[in-house]
């Protein structure tokens, strides 16, 4: 069975960068598609980026041109580059996996999530 497991989070001043990873196991992750999503406190979960098996990516508005998603085959592992991070960017941020067809930034119908890492950007 597919693990997920997020890493990188941390506390970063406005204008820093972090860089998040949702390491597998248990399966390899190369067919999959892969989607990253946050939750700030008292707001629901939003799409942040995916990537498909082929490498097709996609941004929600709010962080397009300074987020990048990418993906290490070898490695089972995808990559969530953060730079000119902002206050609002502060949340728990998900990757979750499927190897079903989604729409991207969609929640539904990804099968399998990692715990979550904390982000928090200060002012």
């Amino acid at each position: 069975q597919l693990q997920l497991v997020e890493s990188g989070g941390g506390l970063v001043h406005v204008g820093g960068s972090l860089r998040l990873s949702c390491a597998a196991s248990g399966v390899t992750l190369d067919s999959y598609v892969v989607g990253w999503f946050r939750q700030a406190p008292g707001k629901e979960r939003e799409g942040v980026s995916s990537i498909s098996s082929d490498g097709n990516s996609y941004y929600a508005d709010s962080v397009k041109g300074r987020f990048t998603i990418s993906r290490d085959n070898a490695k089972n592992t995808v990559y969530l580059q953060m730079n000119s991070l902002k206050p609002e960017d502060t949340a728990v941020y998900y990757c979750a996996a499927t190897r079903g067809v989604v729409v991207p930034l969609g929640q539904q119908g990804y099968t399998y999530w990692g715990q979550g890492t904390q982000v928090t950007v200060s002012s």
